[in-house]
């Protein structure tokens, strides 16, 4: 099947370099005794993804540049698609602790991948002995895929595919590789010049009316903005220079029923409020402890699913909004009332301007100056502070019931993204079956002490649940929720 990637996705192939492949990854953890023989092979590891590749098949594509960039590349089938070199066995060494599973995935994440194959890699990961959380004998799946394959609502769709909804262990303990037709696939020279005349000239048309449409919508919604909206993104360590390809990696696991506690003792307050104020809290200590927390609030930029429709199409659909994450103000409650008040801002400003405004041009623009563009675009957002926030937060909700991979259930799901230029911190944060991770992905000469952000990360929690929750605004809580149950029971 021949399929051409989109103006965004194609825009990750053009920003990235080696220093900052613009990779995204998730990393679960599954208990094999629920497994009916009570153990997983790594053949039926093989085994269970190789069928269920036809799921997704953007897994057994490799890319297609045309030539001189003349037209955005396409995903074509690989004809010599091997399993066994994309699904890797590797074992942490004694006592396998959790510090060494993290430092294990930070080089795995600091790799990049190879484009001349799928851009996708999977790591079995044993040896998980010492990690006092997690049950005795647990493995991971650490899952690389570049950013131009999907996005974290695709994503979701594809971790899906591979999972179970019950313990089943997989029919057979053999691995017999699946045979696929991918043959036929790659169009000629000559075809791809004339598919990208065509192409160019309806991009062309596209971005001159997309423009046209977008340049109002960003009048209006300069004009709506709060004048202080203009005070400029602060500077952090996070945020000064270029950054190197090595990467941390670490993170923290909380109750979701915690984080929806607090979100309730709050008007009008969602979980991704409270997630936004347990960042804040953890940048603020983090920076105060290595004094350079500045006098303004830090930005967090926040990535928005803006599909038409409910569907996970394996193609980027994502535009971005900037929040403020209020690290000047002092005090959990307080902090997290001026986020919602913030976030608030944020969308009613994002609303007016359109979702898609943001991808107006790198949808549209055509393949020959995009490619040529991004990465003198890059080195001039470095050379001028051009960077618009000062870290990504990205909350992807997941499955609330166990998910289970060749029979094993996934107690555990940790995700990691993409740094740039001066913005070498990321948070992930991810739901799964009653639980919440936050997992930040950063520069290693930015953040070389991981271990402390993420207990920077544990005690933002501890005491926004603190200040949040105590005894007091938990009987109003509970009052709260009765009068919600019963005004829903007049209701019906």
């Amino acid at each position: 099947m021949l399929k051409q990637l989109s103006g965004l996705d194609s825009m990750f192939l053009y920003s990235e370099n080696s220093r900052m492949p613009l990779e995204v990854s998730s990393l679960h953890i599954y208990d094999p005794s629920t497994s009916p023989r009570g153990i997983v092979r790594f053949k039926e590891v093989l085994a269970t993804i190789d069928e269920r590749l036809e799921q997704a098949g953007i897994f057994h594509r490799k890319i297609l540049e045309v030539p001189l960039s003349l037209d955005h590349p396409y995903w074509v089938e690989d004809e010599n698609f091997d399993i066994e070199y994309h699904v890797r066995h590797i074992a942490l060494p004694k006592p396998g602790d959790w510090r060494q599973l993290m430092i294990q995935v930070s080089r795995l994440q600091s790799r990049e991948l190879d484009k001349t194959r799928p851009l996708w890699e999977a790591y079995i990961i044993e040896g998980l002995d010492n990690v006092g959380r997690l049950p005795k004998g647990c493995f991971a799946l650490f899952m690389k895929m570049h950013h131009a394959t999907i996005d974290g609502v695709s994503g979701a769709a594809l971790q899906a595919a591979i999972h179970d909804l019950e313990p089943i262990a997989p029919a057979s303990t053999e691995f017999e590789p699946v045979i696929r037709d991918l043959s036929g696939s790659t169009p000629s020279v000559a075809q791809l010049f004339a598919r990208g005349a065509v192409n160019n000239v309806t991009k062309s048309a596209r971005l001159l009316f997309g423009l046209g449409s977008a340049i109002p919508r960003l009048i209006k919604a300069k004009l709506a903005a709060p004048a202080e909206d203009d005070a400029g993104v602060p500077t952090t360590v996070f945020n000064r220079g270029r950054v190197t390809a090595n990467r941390v990696i670490d993170g923290r696991q909380f109750e979701l029923r915690q984080l929806r506690e607090i979100a309730d003792s709050q008007p009008e307050t969602k979980i991704n409020d409270v997630v936004l104020a347990v960042v804040s809290g953890a940048l603020r200590k983090y920076l105060m402890a290595k004094g350079d927390l500045p006098e303004e609030s830090l930005i967090a930029a926040c990535p928005l699913n803006i599909r038409s429709d409910q569907s996970a199409d394996a193609d980027n659909m994502v535009s971005m909004m900037n929040t403020p994450l209020c690290t000047d103000v002092n005090g959990p409650v307080k902090r997290l009332q001026a986020i919602i008040s913030g976030s608030r801002k944020a969308k009613a400003f994002t609303e007016i301007l359109g979702a898609d405004t943001l991808t107006a041009v790198p949808m549209n623009l055509p393949a020959f100056f995009a490619s040529r563009l991004m990465p003198p675009l890059m080195n001039l957002a470095v050379r001028f502070d051009a960077v618009t926030f000062n870290t990504l937060v990205s909350n992807v909700a997941g499955f609330q019931q166990p998910l289970y991979f060749c029979g094993a259930e996934m107690v555990s799901m940790y995700g990691m993204g993409p740094i740039i230029d001066q913005a070498g911190l990321f948070h992930a944060v991810f739901s799964y079956n009653g639980k919440i991770t936050f997992t930040f992905t950063a520069c290693r000469d930015m953040l070389p002490d991981p271990e402390f952000y993420a207990a920077c990360i544990q005690e933002s929690f501890d005491e926004l649940k603190a200040a949040a929750l105590t005894p007091a605004k938990k009987k109003t809580q509970k009052k709260t929720v009765r009068k919600k149950a019963v005004a829903k029971k007049r209701k019906a």
